[in-house]
């Protein structure tokens, strides 16, 4: 499965953005999807997913990102609020079938989109 990520840009201290993750092909219900970014000099990391019913986010996350899917159009978002210099990465999908173990771990998932940069200016 190929995926595509947008939306991103550089704002302010405060704003919002909402990303999106397009996947291309139509069995993307089977896939777990998460959100990973990763900033200048640091390793990729977990942001958000939904899994099995559950909702997970990293502790930095919580209370400003939300993460959602819309089967039918193949495509997760994630509406990120209340953006705080340290949100600034390259924001990540990536798909695939990770274990409970393995749901924060790039391990966990096959494919990856190529990327969008967000930007949070102070």
């Amino acid at each position: 499965v190929q995926l595509q990520a947008s939306g991103g840009g550089l704002v302010q201290v405060g704003d919002s953005l909402r990303l999106s993750c397009a996947a291309s092909e139509g069995t993307f219900s089977s896939y777990t999807v998460a959100w990973f970014r990763q900033a200048p000099g640091k390793e990729r990391e977990f942001v958000g997913t939904v899994a099995r019913g559950h909702t997970y986010y990293d502790d930095s996350v919580k209370g400003r990102f939300t993460f959602s899917r819309d089967n039918a159009k193949n495509s997760v978002y994630l509406q990120m609020n209340n953006l705080k210099p340290e949100d600034t990465a390259i924001y990540y999908c990536g798909a695939g079938w990770p274990i409970i173990s393995e749901m924060r771990r790039t391990s966990g998932y096959r494919y990856w989109g190529q990327g969008t940069q967000v930007t949070v200016s102070s």
